[in-house]
C-alpha cells in the first residue's frame, strides 16, 4: 500500500509578506503573519514592523500598537537604523485615537534621530485632534531646527490647520502658507496636485470662495488640453456647493465636462446637491442619464443616495424612491438610507419615513445615525398616527446621541411643534457649543408657537459674545465667546418674517429687510419671498412688488406669494395679469397654489368668467389636475356671486366625503352673504356631519337665522353648539405701534389704555351717527332690542384698535388694523365713515382678505 505524502509546509511568512498585505489592505491578515513571524526563527526587523503598525493603525487596534511597540523596544528597532518604526507608531497611535501616546513617543525620541516625516506625523496627529495651534506650534519647531525640508505632505497638514483658525489670524496664516508654496514650487505645473487641492480647500473653509475661486481659475494646468487633475475640479466643485454658491458649482460642472475631464463619483456625488438646490430638475436628470450608462458609477452608493436626494429635493419622491429601490440591500449604505428618509421627512410624507425608519435596522441591520435621527424626528413630531413620539428622546438618549447637536436641534423642534416649548428650552440651555441652527430652531419653535416677542429677543441674544459654559479662564472665555457669537442667516429672516406677516407689523419686517440688504441677503430667493409676503400681508403691497422686481431670480412661490397678494387687496385684474406673466415668461410652472391664488383674486374682484376659464383650462394648458381645494376656489368664485345653483352643481359633481368640507363651506359663506336659507341649511348640515367640532360653519347659519328674523333658529343652532361642546373663537384684533403689538377684544377693558380708547370710541361713535351711519344690527346674533344691539356693535375690536390708532399714530399716518376673524358688516360700514372723518386711510386686514379705506369708499367697492 503507497504512504500518504504530506503537502509540502507552506513557507513561513516575510517581511515582503506582510507588506504585501498591508498594501493589498489584508490587514488582520498582516498582523497574524507578523505574529507567525516573531515566534518563528525568522528574525523581526524594521522592515516588518512599520507595515504591521499601519495595518493595526488602519484597523484601529490600540492593542495590537502597543505590542508592536513593546516588540520594538526590545529589539532596539523604535528609532535605529531609522525612525521609521516610531513614526509609524507615532500615526497609529493617534489614529487609534490616543493622541497622548502619540505626544509621549515624540517627546521621548532624541531630537538628532527625529526626521521630516516625525514632523509630519506629530502635525498630522495634532489636526486629527483639532489641535490646530499647537499643529502649527509643531511646524515652527521644525523649521526652527534647520535641517528637515517642508514636504507637499506637511503643507497639506498646515493648510488644514490654518483653515480652522478663528478671524483674522487663519486668513494671515493661510495667505502666508500660499506665499511659501508659490516660492518653495509646489504649485508649479508638473507637481503633484494635493498641495493645490488642499490650498482650494482652505480658502472655501476661511470664507475666501472669491479667492479659492481666483487660483482656480489663474491656474494654467486646470485648464490646458485634458483639463488636469479630476480631484481639482472635484475640490472645487464641492467647496462652491458648501458656499452656497451652486450656479458657479453647475458652470465649472459643464468646463470641466467641455475640456475633455471625464466626471468620477466623487464628481456627481458633489454636484447632484447643486441641482436640489437650484431646482435643476433637468440637470440632474442627465447626469443620471450619464451614470446609468457606466456600472461602476450606477453602483456607487456615494451616487446613488446623491440621486436620491436631488429627486427628493426637487419634489420628485416616487423617484427618489425608484432610485433606493434599484440598489440592491447589502449595497444600501447608511448615507443612501438617511437620504431616502430625509426625503420622505421633508416632503411630508411622515408616515413613509417612519416606515422606512423601522425598516432600516430591523430589516437590513444598518443602525441609524445622527443624521437619521435628526432626520426623523421632524416626521415623529408631525405624524399624528405616531403615539411615542416622548419615548424618541428615550431611545436617543439610550444610542448615545443625546449630547450630539444636530440630534438636540431636531429634539427641539419636536418639542416646540409639541407645544412644549419648556422642554425645548432646556434642551437649548444644554447645548455647548450653540450654532446659528440651535438659535434658528429655537426661533422657529417660538414663532410656530405664536411668542413672537420671545422670537426677536432671541435674535437679538444670539449675535451678543456669550461664552461657553465650559470656558475656565478670562482669556479662554473671551475667544469662546466670540467664537459663539452667531449672526441671523437666511434662515432666520424665512423664520421671522412670517410672525411679522402673522402679526401685521411691518415695522419689524421693514428692520430685518435692512439687515437683509446690509448682509447680502435680499437676493437669496427664499428670503425674497418671504419679504413679498410679509409686506403684502402687512398691507404695503407696493412695497411687496418692489421687492418681486428686485429679485435676480423667482421660483414659484416667488409668484405664487404675489398673485396672492393681489387677489387679497382687491386687484384681481393685477393677479391675473401676473398670472397670464408668469405662465407665458417660462420662468415657473403653475402649480396648484397658483391656481388656488388665481381663483381667490378672481373670486374678491367678481371675475367669474375669468375664473371659469382658468379652473376649465389648468388641466389641459398647464397639467394641473382639478382637486378638492380648487373646486372649493370655483365654487367660491360662483357663490359670491349669486350663482348658488352652479355652485351646489360643482359640489354635488364631486366625490361625497371629507375632501368636500372646503366646498361646502365656501357655499354656506355664499349663502350667508346671499341670504339664501334653504341652500344654507343644506350645506351647514352637510358640514356639520363632516366637522362636527368646527365652529365657524355653526356661525355662519346663526348669521343667516338672525339676518332672515329667524331667531328660534338660530337660537337652536347655539344651543346645538354648546351640546357638542363647540365655542366660537372670540374675535381679536390688534395693531402695531412703536414696535410693539397692542391686542383687543370685543368689549375689554384689559388694555392699559382701555377707558381712553371708549372713550374715543364714544366720540367717533356720536359723530358717525350725525353724519349718517346706522348700526347694521343683522350682525349681532341675539334677539335683543335694537339700542342693545347697537351698543355691541359699538365696541367690537377691529373698531376698538382703529380708534386706538387714532389717538397713538403720528398724524397722516396710515392706521393698519388686522384681526383674527371676518370683518362684519357693521365695522366695515363703520371704517368707510371713519376714514372719511378723520381724513386718514385705514387698512383693515381679515382672514380673508385685505380693506383699503379712503375717504368713505373701501377698495374692495363692497364685494366681499
Amino acid at each position: 500500500m503507497a504512504a500518504t505524502v504530506a503537502p509540502p509546509a507552506a513557507p513561513p511568512p516575510t517581511s515582503a509578506t506582510i507588506r504585501s498585505l498591508t498594501a493589498a489592505g489584508n490587514h488582520a491578515a498582516a498582523l497574524r503573519a507578523l505574529s507567525s513571524l516573531s515566534a518563528s526563527s525568522a528574525q523581526l526587523d524594521h522592515f516588518a514592523l512599520p507595515p504591521a503598525i499601519k495595518s493595526a493603525a488602519a484597523l484601529r487596534d490600540a492593542r495590537a500598537a502597543r505590542s508592536l511597540h513593546a516588540a520594538a523596544l526590545r529589539r532596539a528597532l523604535l528609532h535605529r537604523p531609522s525612525p521609521a518604526v516610531g513614526n509609524a507608531l507615532l500615526t497609529a497611535y493617534a489614529r487609534c485615537g490616543d493622541l497622548d501616546a502619540a505626544l509621549a513617543l515624540f517627546a521621548a525620541t532624541p531630537t538628532e534621530l527625529r526626521d521630516a516625516v516625525s514632523y509630519n506625523s506629530l502635525i498630522s496627529a495634532l489636526c486629527l485632534f483639532r489641535q490646530w495651534e499647537r499643529a502649527l506650534d509643531a511646524l515652527r519647531d521644525m523649521l526652527a531646527e534647520g535641517r528637515h525640508d517642508v514636504s507637499s505632505f506637511t503643507l497639506v497638514s498646515v493648510l488644514l490647520a490654518c483653515s480652522h483658525l478663528p478671524g483674522d489670524d487663519g486668513r494671515r496664516l493661510g495667505r502666508e502658507a500660499h506665499a511659501f508654496a508659490l516660492k518653495r514650487g509646489f504649485l508649479d505645473e508638473g507637481r503633484e496636485r494635493f498641495p493645490f487641492n488642499a490650498l482650494l480647500s482652505m480658502y472655501a473653509r476661511l470664507g475666501l470662495v472669491d479667492d479659492a475661486q481666483s487660483l482656480f481659475r489663474t491656474t494654467a494646468a486646470a485648464f490646458s488640453p485634458g483639463g488636469g487633475d479630476v480631484v481639482t475640479w472635484n475640490t472645487m466643485i464641492s467647496l462652491l456647493v458648501q458656499g452656497g454658491r451652486c450656479a458657479e458649482a453647475v458652470e465649472v460642472l459643464y468646463d470641466m465636462v467641455s475640456l475633455g475631464v471625464r466626471p468620477d463619483g466623487v464628481t456627481f456625488a458633489s454636484a447632484l446637491p447643486a441641482c436640489s438646490r437650484l431646482e435643476m430638475l433637468a440637470l440632474g436628470r442627465e447626469m443620471h442619464a450619464v451614470v446609468l450608462k457606466d456600472a461602476d458609477l450606477a453602483a456607487n452608493s456615494f451616487v446613488a443616495s446623491a440621486l436620491v436626494d436631488m429627486y427628493a429635493g426637487n419634489e420628485k419622491v416616487a423617484n427618489a424612491r425608484r432610485v433606493f429601490d434599484m440598489v440592491p440591500e447589502p449595497g444600501r449604505q447608511l448615507g443612501m438610507w438617511n437620504a431616502m428618509i430625509c426625503g420622505y421627512a421633508q416632503a411630508g410624507m411622515d408616515e413613509e419615513a417612519l416606515d422606512l425608519f423601522s425598516r432600516m435596522e430591523a430589516e437590513a441591520g444598518c443602525a441609524p445615525s445622527e443624521t437619521t435621527m435628526s432626520g426623523v424626528l421632524p416626521a415623529c413630531a408631525r405624524s399624528e398616527g405616531f403615539a411615542g413620539k416622548e419615548a424618541m428622546h428615550g431611545y436617543v438618549v439610550k444610542r448615545g446621541m443625546a449630547g450630539n447637536r444636530f440630534v438636540q436641534n431636531a429634539l427641539m423642534d419636536m418639542y416646540a411643534r409639541l407645544g412644549e416649548m419648556d422642554v425645548a428650552r432646556r434642551i437649548f440651555a444644554m447645548i455647548d457649543p450653540r450654532d446659528v441652527v440651535s438659535w434658528n430652531t429655537l426661533i422657529t419653535g417660538c414663532v410656530v408657537q405664536g411668542h413672537v416677542a420671545e422670537a426677536f429677543q432671541l435674535v437679538t441674544e444670539m449675535q451678543l459674545p456669550s461664552p461657553s459654559p465650559s470656558s475656565s479662564s478670562s482669556s479662554s472665555s473671551t475667544e469662546e465667546g466670540e467664537a459663539h457669537r452667531c449672526m441671523p442667516n437666511n434662515i432666520t429672516l424665512m423664520t421671522l418674517l412670517p410672525g411679522c406677516a402673522a402679526l401685521a407689523a411691518p415695522a419689524r419686517g421693514k428692520e430685518i429687510h435692512g439687515y437683509a440688504v446690509r448682509h447680502a441677503l435680499e437676493s437669496d430667493i427664499a428670503v425674497g419671498s418671504a419679504l413679498v409676503d410679509m409686506y403684502a400681508k402687512c398691507g404695503c403691497l407696493a412695497a411687496s412688488r418692489a421687492v418681486f422686481d428686485r429679485l435676480p431670480r423667482r421660483n414659484v412661490i416667488t409668484w405664487n406669494v404675489l398673485i396672492m397678494a393681489y387677489g387679497m387687496h382687491g386687484l384681481g385684474d393685477e393677479a391675473v395679469a401676473l398670472f397670464d406673466e408668469m405662465a407665458a415668461g417660462g420662468e415657473a410652472t403653475p402649480n396648484e397654489v397658483t391656481f388656488i391664488a388665481a381663483l381667490a383674486a378672481c373670486s374678491h374682484s367678481g371675475l367669474v368668467d375669468r375664473g371659469l376659464e382658468l379652473f376649465h383650462g389648468m388641466e389641459r394648458d398647464h397639467g394641473v389636475k382639478p382637486t378638492p381645494d380648487l373646486h372649493a376656489c370655483v365654487v367660491d368664485v360662483l357663490g359670491r356671486a349669486g350663482r348658488l345653483d352652479e355652485a351646489y352643481s360643482i359640489i354635488t359633481s364631486m366625490e361625497p366625503g371629507e375632501q368636500q368640507v372646503s366646498a361646502w363651506s365656501s357655499l354656506l359663506g355664499a349663502c350667508r352673504l346671499h341670504r339664501n336659507v334653504e341652500l344654507g341649511e343644506v350645506a351647514a348640515e352637510r358640514l356639520f356631519e363632516l366637522e362636527p367640532g368646527e365652529a365657524s360653519h355653526y356661525v355662519l347659519l346663526c348669521n343667516i337665522y338672525s339676518a332672515a328674523g329667524m331667531w328660534d333658529k338660530s337660537v337652536a343652532v347655539r344651543a346645538r353648539m354648546r351640546r357638542q361642546g363647540v365655542a366660537k373663537e372670540p374675535g381679536c384684533s390688534w395693531i402695531e405701534l412703536d414696535g410693539a403689538i397692542h391686542r383687543f377684544m370685543a368689549g375689554e377693558s384689559s388694555h392699559p389704555a382701555s377707558a381712553e380708547v371708549h372713550e374715543h370710541m364714544d366720540a367717533l361713535w356720536e359723530r358717525m351717527r350725525r353724519e349718517g351711519y346706522a348700526p347694521d344690527t343683522s350682525c349681532v346674533l341675539h334677539d335683543v332690542d335694537e339700542d342693545e344691539k347697537a351698543a355691541m356693535l359699538r365696541y367690537h375690536s377691529e373698531k376698538l384698535a382703529i380708534a386706538f390708532g387714532l389717538l397713538r399714530a403720528p398724524p397722516g399716518a396710515a392706521i393698519r388694523v388686522a384681526k383674527n376673524l371676518r370683518v362684519c358688516n357693521d365695522c366695515h360700514e363703520a371704517a368707510k365713515f371713519m376714514s372719511r372723518m378723520v381724513g386718514r386711510e385705514i387698512v383693515l386686514r381679515d382672514v380673508r382678505r385685505f380693506h383699503h379705506f379712503r375717504d368713505g369708499s373701501c377698495s374692495c367697492g363692497d364685494y366681499w
